[in-house]
């Protein structure tokens, strides 16, 4: 059975309704990065960071997966399929996908500040001043905040090194090291890139660009790639 590997950004979550920093109009726009994303802020004032992260959560809770979610879902009808991605939602499994790796994070869980391996589902949106984990110490949202290093990158290169297809939907591959993975990807594989505006950098010079947005040229690919099995 063939590999796929989908490596998704915000491109795929944005059409369901959840906003990045770099989008206007979303809530990082009521927030400075240096103030709820750093290791500093959370220092600094943990009340405002968890302020912050309970609205994203709020608002992933309420999203909802979008075509592009269900599509690549599909593909494990006839593919090994591993998602890896920089969402912190969890819309790929509400779809369907049973192999998703997140890179940074996921918003519907909290860690332990004394002991990073003690991690816990949040019931609800809500994380509180106050929450602790069980050995006394306040619970912080399970992120990868800026100045941080990234735990799972050792396995997504491992992912990313065995692949046969790799499909790269939505992100502008700024951000690293998560956008170094491009470069272990197999000489020999299929690859392909779905984003309305293909800006992104790597050094693949035999990809085929599919200038859609995710929820439109994911199932594109999608129907291809189920037709050639």
């Amino acid at each position: 059975m063939k590999k796929i590997v989908v490596f998704t950004g915000s491109g795929v979550s944005a059409e369901s309704g959840l906003k990045t920093f770099r989008d206007s109009g979303g809530l990082w726009e009521e927030y400075r990065i240096e103030d709820v994303a750093t290791p500093e802020a959370w220092s600094r004032n943990p009340a405002l960071v968890l302020e912050f992260y309970n609205k994203r959560r709020k608002q992933a809770i309420e999203a909802k997966p979008n075509p592009a979610h269900y599509a690549i879902a599909m593909l494990e009808e006839k593919y090994m399929v591993h998602v890896i991605t920089q969402n912190i939602d969890d819309l790929h499994e509400r779809a369907g996908s049973s192999r998703v790796l997140h890179l940074h994070g996921e918003i519907k869980k909290s860690r332990s500040t004394r002991d990073p391996a003690l991690v816990y589902k949040i019931s609800g949106w809500e994380l509180r001043p106050g929450d602790t984990c069980e050995k006394g110490s306040q619970l912080r949202p399970h992120i990868v905040w800026f100045g941080e290093q990234v735990p799972n990158m050792g396995k997504a290169i491992s992912i990313a090194s065995g692949a046969d297809i790799f499909i790269l939907v939505g992100t502008s591959l700024n951000v690293y090291p998560a956008a170094g993975l491009t470069d272990h990807v197999p000489p020999s594989s299929l690859k392909y890139f779905i984003d309305p505006k293909p800006e992104a950098h790597y050094a693949w010079s035999d990809v085929e660009i599919i200038k859609e947005t995710a929820g439109k040229g994911v199932p594109r690919l999608v129907e291809k790639l189920m037709k050639n099995k």
